[in-house]
């Protein structure tokens, strides 16, 4: 059996609408892989001809990284979301946030709200000292494990 253009196309479709990235058949003595390549991959391997414009999407990420790397890590104690959700720094909308960069907190204070599904959940300090960074914003998505803020 001769693998036709047709039956090429529709394996191309197959990967295409169930956002496979590489599908492959063999029949006796014939065999095709046909494999989409992600816009991450061509990006990187861009030959060296291409004009600095187009480049530079490719080095942009690169470059992020390597500052966020290079960035000075925070000094002192991390606070961490214990789940996924949304951070409220306040408990209303109109109040004052519960902490703020330079306010000293003990073990135990509430710092924040983090709303999970459709519950209001006081996340409080596990250390004591002074607030130093607070590394989210009000209404931001969180992450488990993300970290909140930074007390030294």
């Amino acid at each position: 059996m001769k693998f036709e253009t047709d039956y090429i196309e529709k394996l191309a479709k197959i990967i295409t609408d169930n956002e496979l990235t590489e599908i492959s058949l063999e029949d006796g003595e014939q065999a095709i892989t046909i494999r989409k390549d992600l816009p991450e991959v061509m990006m990187s391997a861009a030959p060296a001809a291409m004009p600095a414009s187009a480049a530079a999407p490719a080095a942009a990420p690169v470059q992020a990284a390597a500052a966020a790397s290079e960035a000075p890590a925070p000094k002192g104690k991390a606070i961490t979301s214990p789940m996924v959700g949304t951070f409220y720094a306040s408990p209303s909308p109109d109040a004052e946030p519960f902490v703020e960069v330079g306010k000293t907190i003990s073990e135990g204070d509430v710092v924040c709200i983090i709303e999970a599904m459709k519950l209001m959940n006081e996340i409080k300090s596990e250390h004591s000292g002074k607030v130093v960074q607070i590394c989210v914003k009000n209404g931001d998505p969180i992450e488990y494990g993300q970290v909140l803020m930074y007390v030294e």
